[in-house]
């Protein structure tokens, strides 16, 4: 994230800050109809992270933070309904006039661009930004990247970096895009709708510009961008002169500018949305704070946001002494996830396996109930001769908890462990990277990019998933008979029988326990008593809109 993220993982999300005018609730007196509700059309929006995103560049960004951040600047040729819960997971036409018309076997998509679209800095947009969208993307290695590599000639491409990509064909008169795959894909569609390969200027840098984002096709721009610190983003000038005309099924936007900043204190974020002083913190509340903002706000700022999510311990099944299964199963014996659901107040519920509840495929079984005695039995069996390992979590609350914990369990089982928290704003571009020494074992979530189990296999734990930089299989698990699996699973339309197939995957994955899950976790919105809760949309891909938000 996805989220996401990882959502996500992915799954987690994004925010806004600014003063002035916002803090005393916004602009003129026009009602809204681009939010959801009927109040205050204008004013600035004032948000808070916790963390500054991994990347405020769409091609590289894999983090809730990321995407929520870009959700309404950066339209793919699909995207995603903006709406809660599961009807925020149909995809529908975004820079596309239609949805794709799907032939050769499934192996074959092609849409046609809209006329007249533009980017925030007048550029016209062209049928062809999309080949060069995608070939920026992977030439960045782009953790989004084996999401195309289905496509003719993109393997190829990887590899070389020289183009094009012979499997996508554009034509800048007609806005013709045809895309060939070189197997059916059941899930190209919803990958489509990712910001990975949203169409970009073909003059856009290819390095990452999260300092100065390239143009907007949304209704919002990012105009400044400190990285670390926080953005800024007022409204795209060519989206009421053009593309808001030819995407009518997107909003407009309420506010005419937001301004996110980083505070790095989830108490202080708590303490300055209840004053007003900001309208919305984009992380929930700290576990500490937690039942208190519930009690005391639920139903007119704070509202729990269900998320289809895991959150695990990766192992690196490569490295000594995670490459023995024992040690890997003694792990997942040693973790309570019941004492994880303390430390996270009650936002996590514990589980133990891959896919999590609500994703189709989903069957819930338990390998490894909490057994001490299991756990030090199999130590003793595995008896490994290299004990010294580091453990890595973020500087979040309460993940940087979480990660304590873990190192805690390791010690317990007879480990020698240094524990090292990077800050959250590049904890997964630093554990993402090879180049990292001792990446041993440490702390992930992951949330989900679109409804369909493959997004918790491939992205995570595929053996082509395996990225010097970017990476997300943190635990380089490299299986052949599981990379076949889904692979195979990949290729086929989602259905009762792949539904079963999936559910056996996740238990054959966890028998060899290169994760040890914990739990799926609730996230929240709270806003200040000036905002409108019942117009804010937490959609389960991008999380929080920017554009839903509006004043009373």
């Amino acid at each position: 994230m996805k989220k996401l993220g990882a959502l996500i993982a992915v799954l987690v999300l994004a925010a806004v800050a600014a003063v002035g005018l916002a803090s005393c609730g916004g602009g003129g007196g026009e009602t809204s109809g681009g939010g959801g509700g009927g109040g205050q059309k204008g004013g600035t929006l004032n948000g808070t992270y916790a963390s500054f995103p991994d990347y405020l560049d769409p091609a590289l960004s894999y983090t809730a933070e990321g995407w929520t951040a870009m959700a309404d600047v950066y339209v793919p040729l699909l995207t995603y309904k903006h709406a809660n819960g599961a009807e925020g997971s149909e995809v529908i036409p975004g820079l596309a006039k239609e949805l794709p018309k799907i032939s050769n076997g499934g192996k074959t998509y092609t849409l046609f661009l809209r006329p007249g679209l533009k980017y925030s800095d007048g550029t016209p947009v062209k049928a062809s930004d999309f080949p060069f969208a995608v070939e920026r993307m992977i030439q960045l290695n782009s953790g989004g990247s084996p999401f195309y590599l289905s496509i003719e000639g993109a393997e190829k491409f990887a590899e070389t970096k020289q183009g094009p990509i012979s499997g996508i064909k554009a034509n800048d008169k007609t806005g013709e895009i045809v895309i060939n795959l070189k197997a059916p894909r059941g899930t190209f569609t919803n990958e489509l709708g990712l910001m990975f390969v949203a169409p970009l200027p073909k003059d856009t840098p290819i390095e990452d510009l999260s300092a100065n984002p390239p143009p907007a096709t949304g209704p919002y721009m990012i105009t400044k961008s400190q990285p670390g610190k926080g953005w800024e983003y007022e409204r795209n000038p060519y989206w009421a002169k053009a593309n808001g005309k030819a995407m009518p099924d997107l909003p407009e936007g309420v506010v005419d500018h937001a301004k996110m900043t980083v505070i790095r204190n989830p108490e202080t974020q708590v303490d300055d949305v209840e004053k007003g002083t900001y309208q919305w913190m984009q992380n929930p509340p700290p576990a500490s704070r937690y039942a208190e903002v519930k009690e005391k706000f639920e139903g007119s700022q704070f509202r729990v946001e269900p998320t289809i999510s895991t959150y695990y311990f990766w192992m690196n099944v490569n490295r000594p002494p995670f490459d023995d299964v024992k040690v890997r199963q003694a792990v997942n014996y040693a973790v309570d996830a019941k004492a994880l659901e303390r430390i996270y107040a009650g936002q996590i519920k514990s589980t133990q396996q891959i896919l999590p509840p609500g994703m189709p495929g989903y069957e819930q079984f338990e390998l490894y109930p909490h057994d001490m005695g299991k756990a030090e039995e199999l130590m003793k069996e595995a008896n490994p001769s290299d004990m010294d390992i580091t453990v890595w979590t973020d500087t979040e609350s309460p993940n940087n908890e979480a990660g304590e914990y873990f190192n805690e369990v390791l010690k317990e089982l007879g480990f020698k462990t240094t524990l090292k928290q990077i800050n959250a704003d590049n904890y997964f571009t630093v554990i993402g990277n090879q180049s990292t020494p001792e990446l041993d074992a440490g702390w992930a979530d992951w949330f989900q990019d679109y409804p369909h189990p493959n997004d918790f296999f491939q992205p995570l734990l595929a053996g082509e998933s395996i990225l010097q930089t970017n990476n997300g299989n943190f635990a380089e698990l490299d299986d052949p008979a599981i990379n076949e699996k889904i692979a195979k699973l990949g290729e086929e339309q989602l259905g009762p029988e792949q539904e079963a197939a999936y559910a056996e995957l996740d238990e054959e994955t966890m028998k060899q326990a290169p994760w040890a899950p914990y739990g799926t976790r609730t996230l929240s919105t709270f806003v200040s008593d000036e905002i409108d809760l019942e117009s804010v949309i937490f959609n389960p891909t991008f999380g929080h809109y920017l554009s839903s938000f509006e004043f009373k």
